[in-house]
């Protein structure tokens, strides 16, 4: 990661961020012809239909901005005419693994990844000041927006006064993170920061973040973003491109460099029909999850909604829908710029002037879904969903595409009760009711109890339908004396201000507290973990009986262990149903035939289908309460946090001062040995963990309570932090000596070397079983190295970067799996981990693996994007599997040693030979004059190319093009000076050539010759 630059870091005149961007614009970009103005605005644009080419109406909205991207950004550097075509024929390249350049508008960060991210970013100023350069030379080049949403936790909670004590007790625990973050945000340029107790990452971005549309002195692009949130998809129901990627990719687009990415297949999916009345977003995203997760393939690939059905659903529908593409498995879920998604800015109170260019620009530029004939895109393949079809449902109790109709849901969970597959708990069958005293009063709880309800998650509460439905519905509950069980915790957990401010105009606020929902905090909470503990007279019960309790969220995740540690089920179901099932107090209930309870005022039961509003009673408060003047309110002062916010303290210093005492910001190792030569070959490597399929990022790295028997625990113990203080693994990103002692440390991880389940594993030859860190430490004081086996879906989940680093630094070196998902796989090529895909048909299973074997897998210096690579034991197996190093760029980080150690492709100009990956790059000539110097550069393969050199003090050249197939030696044939007096190559220093020899700043000769003479 930080090694991306680590040659140029080195460099006399690294230092140059500001006269390199002003540098590289000395390249002619092919297309400026298409550069036109946008009607009879004094704005610019490149006009897509100026190329005059039959293929851009062919092409997915997505893609066609993927396009924009290029042509606006060509350079014939980074990104060519080749790339441009290759976009233009996406019907037949996006089959052929074809690699592109991609650069985002802007990126976004939430604080769990934001605090790792600003870590490496002072670790790099440090390592660049500690060289004698200028520190202020990393400063992040695009916009970078990082909301503070993911620390607060429900602490407290069934209280009015639940809100102030869970956000005092937020910044007592993490004022040191905070501080962190505000030296952040004023030391590196183009960074906002939005305090935390402002509201979710996800719905800011959505209601207040997002551009839209980019104007940079007068040249307008579409608004495009990768987050370090896996969630930051939510903005492609806006029409805005956006996808999460690990914290170290996020950081090289930070710094400058293009997304490298395989062109994707783009599914349509069809939308017809419309929904039944009783049917909310909710519902319909569970849907989408489920049939495309069923065997849809989407995996690494775009996926574009279409079809009449889409105008039945509100811009807020749309991105609930788009906020779960990690869950269906796709890259993003995107739905194009229309007349609704104007109607959306106007009433989040975006300037109307900025609307109106929007839209103006959109129909100009092909990206206007109202323009044109949609017939004629071709897609990928297509899938269909009716949307009459669709009836309320939930999923659960372990995973989001485990959808489940509400009317089946008592039935189901019984089945699930004694189930001895994975999607079971393997329990006796038969009620195993148990009492307990809570506040002087007996309960009972049993298999399906709910003991936790929630509203909560960006993916929910940024719709103002299902907020309204659920206030509306406890307010109807409430007048029919209809009670939630006290020792339930409930919590509502809105993702911005906007929802308590329109819940209480609309008077719905209050029935939301006498239920027992009172506003927990403004964050993502309960959705990632952060629900606090459970009254302990609840936990005992649960724990002595051994029963399956549930909880019920209006979240977008449900992996084991993720919610609670003591919710073995966990079930995501719309705000309405949260309220319902908590009023039940169980999940076995069917919703549909029995009641929720009897009303005091007719003494009749009450259904489920009688609190529940009609779709026009909701339509009827969203439009008299939800108005532009709400919106400018809340974000009026939206940066400015709250009272002790303001109090902090940063240091003002260009260079952090590191606390080597501290457990939160912890200076990280990973620009220790960075020159150290990277091994050839992983030879008799031990298995750490053989997992089975579905291992999330929670499983590997978890964002919640750090248990106080665990090794991270043990850590924190001996720094002298008290266990009352530990906080999450979330907060403490910020210091790897606790993460990495966090890995594999989630207590519902299956590692099938050990009978039970846990973090434990099993230590070979001796078989000992202990802790995954401590096994790993043993290890590494034999020098062995590591691998992991896993099954399908390695990976899902959260775009966790210390699902990659962690495994890094306990010593693994490869996992082999049966398949990936796209950001962890991405994720642990940064790391320098070699991700290796089993044949279609193998698995460990298949293959007889047991976890004892030696793996010796050779060559892996060597390796290319989808080769084949030989696994072979010592028990005498050898096996293929494929590596899934997927581009050219990624083979180049991997062979030195990932963009963590050292792995963007090493552009420093060299004076000597120097290994880079498979040939050495030879560079040379320098004027002592400021002239102009000519050169001719072999690029290998037959190929040449023209260079001349700015005028500059030193002149030097260097091709190392990232993005050949094969890194070809370079080296000057030939040099013709404009000025005198050229030293001959081999009196060049190591150290002679400056930075921005390597800028995209190949001007054609004849242009350059007169730019001179200008």
């Amino acid at each position: 990661m930080y090694a991306t630059l680590s040659g140029a870091l080195r460099s006399d005149s690294f230092g140059l961020s500001r006269y390199v961007r002003r540098l590289s614009t000395m390249g002619v970009n092919p297309f400026e012809s298409l550069r036109k103005r946008l009607g009879v605005t004094p704005k610019q644009y490149f006009a897509l239909r100026e190329l005059n080419d039959p293929r851009l109406l062919e092409l997915p909205y997505s893609i066609r901005i993927l396009l924009e991207s290029a042509v606006r950004n060509c350079d014939e550097y980074s990104t060519t005419k080749a790339h441009v075509e290759s976009i233009l024929g996406w019907s037949e390249t996006s089959t052929k693994q074809t690699e592109i350049p991609f650069v985002p508008a802007r990126v976004l960060l939430q604080d769990f990844t934001g605090v790792p991210t600003i870590v490496d970013l002072a670790a790099m100023r440090e390592f660049v000041a500690s060289t004698g350069k200028d520190p202020k030379s990393i400063n992040p080049l695009v916009p970078v927006d990082l909301v503070i949403d993911h620390s607060v936790q429900v602490d407290f909670s069934r209280d009015s006064a639940a809100l102030k004590l869970n956000q005092e007790t937020e910044m007592n625990r993490n004022s040191e993170r905070f501080r962190f973050l505000k030296w952040g945000a004023q030391t590196f340029e183009n960074t906002l920061i939005i305090p935390p107790g402002s509201g979710i990452v996800h719905q800011v971005n959505l209601e207040f973040l997002a551009r839209s549309i980019f104007d940079r002195d007068g040249l307008l692009y579409p608004d495009s973003v990768v987050g370090t949130d896996s969630h930051t998809t939510m903005i492609n129901g806006l029409g805005v491109l956006g996808w999460g990627v690990g914290g170290i990719e996020a950081e090289a687009t930070m710094l400058g460099q293009p997304i490298s990415m395989v062109l994707p297949q783009v599914v349509g999916f069809e939308l017809v029909g419309k929904p039944d009345p009783d049917v909310f977003s909710t519902d319909i995203v569970l849907a989408i999850t489920s049939v495309l997760r069923s065997g849809a393939g989407v995996v690494g690939k775009f996926v574009e909604f279409v079809g009449e059905g889409v105008q039945h659903l509100s811009l807020a529908d749309r991105a609930t829908i788009a906020n779960m593409a990690p869950e269906y498995g796709a890259t993003m879920g995107f739905f194009p710029i229309d007349g609704l998604t104007l109607e959306y800015l106007t009433q989040t109170g975006r300037p109307t002037e900025k609307v109106e260019l929007l839209d103006m620009y959109a129909r100009e530029n092909c990206l206007h879904a109202g323009v044109g004939d949609s017939t004629r895109i071709k897609y990928s393949s297509t899938v269909r969903l009716d949307l009459s079809t669709l009836r309320p449902s939930i999923a659960g109790p372990k995973r989001p595409q485990d959808n489940i109709l509400v009317a089946s849901v008592k039935n189901k969970f019984d089945e699930l009760l004694t189930s001895k597959d994975g999607k079971g708990y393997a329990v006796d069958a038969g009620s195993r009711l148990s009492e307990f005293t809570y506040k002087g009063r007996n309960y009972t709880l049993d298999h399906g109890s709910v003991v936790i309800a929630s509203i909560t998650s960006c993916t929910n509460t940024s719709n103002p339908s299902v907020m309204l439905a659920a206030g509306m519905l406890a307010k109807n509950a409430v007048e029919h004396g209809l009670e939630v069980a006290p020792y339930i915790k409930t919590s509502l957990s809105p993702g911005s201000k906007t929802v308590t401010r329109y819940l209480e105009l609309s008077g719905l606020i209050e029935p939301f507290e006498k239920l027992g929902f009172y506003n927990a905090g403004y964050g993502c909470m309960t959705c990632i973990g952060n629900s606090g503990e459970l009254d302990s007279e609840v936990a005992e019960c649960i724990t002595e009986n051994g029963l399956v309790v549930c909880s019920v969220l209006s979240g977008n995740r449900n992996f084991e262990g993720r919610v609670h540690p003591h919710t073995r089920a966990n079930f995501l179901a719309s705000p309405p149903l949260v309220i319902a099932y908590a009023l039940a107090g169980r999940m076995n209930i069917d919703l549909v035939t029995e009641p929720l309870g009897v009303s005091s005022k007719t003494g009749e039961p009450v259904f489920f289908r009688d609190l529940l509003p009609t779709k026009s009673e909701i339509a009827s408060f969203e439009q008299r309460f939800l108005k532009p003047e709400l919106f400018k309110e809340v974000y009026a002062n939206i940066t400015h946090g709250s009272d002790a916010w303001r109090a902090l303290e940063a240091p003002r210093a260009e260079l952090y001062p590191w606390d080597p005492s501290s457990t939160y910001i912890h200076h990280p190792p990973y620009f220790q040995n960075m020159d150290a030569p990277r091994e050839s070959s992983i030879s008799d490597a031990r298995v750490l963990l053989l997992l089975g399929d579905s291992i999330t990022t929670d499983h590997i790295s978890p964002a919640g309570n750090i248990a106080k028997t665990s090794a991270a625990a043990q850590f924190l113990l001996s720094r002298g932090v008290e266990s009352k203080d530990f906080n999450s693994y979330g907060s403490r990103r910020g210091n790897d000596e606790v993460m990495v002692r966090g890995t594999f440390a989630n207590i519902r991880l299956s590692n099938l070397l050990c009978p039970n389940q846990g973090p434990k594993t099993v230590h070979h030859p001796t078989g000992e079983v202990m802790s995954v860190f401590e096994a790993s430490e043993r290890y590494r004081a034999e020098g062995t190295s590591l691998v992991v086996v896993a099954g399908k879906e390695y990976g899902t989940g959260s775009s966790r970067d210390w699902a990659a680093k962690g495994p890094a630094l306990l010593g693994v070196r490869a996992i082999i799996a049966e398949s990936f998902e796209r950001i962890h796989r991405t994720n642990l090529v940064g790391c320098g981990i070699l991700p290796l895909q089993f044949l279609p048909g193998e698995s460990a299973s298949s293959l007889g693996i047991t976890g004892r074997e030696k793996f010796t897998i050779t060559d892996i210096d060597r390796v290319t994007p989808g080769c084949m690579v030989r696994v072979s034991c010592d028990t005498g197996l050898s096996f293929d599997v494929r590596c899934r190093i997927d581009t050219a760029l990624e083979q180049q980080y991997f062979a030195h040693g990932g963009r963590q150690r050292g792995g963007s492709p090493p552009r420093q100009p060299h004076g000597r030979e120097r290994r880079l990956g498979i040939r050495p790059v030879h560079v040379g000539v320098v004027s002592e004059h400021e002239e102009l110097v000519r050169l001719r550069l072999d690029m290998g393969r037959g190929e040449h190319a023209q260079w001349l050199g700015p005028r500059a003090h030193e002149i030097g050249a260097q091709y190392l093009d990232p993005r050949l197939d094969v890194v070809a030696a370079v080296r000057v044939v030939e040099h013709e000076p404009v000025g005198e007096r050229v030293r001959p190559l081999e009196q060049l220093r190591y150290d002679a050539l400056p930075l921005q020899l390597e800028l995209p700043c190949r001007v054609p000769l004849e242009q350059a010759e007169r730019q001179e003479r200008t």
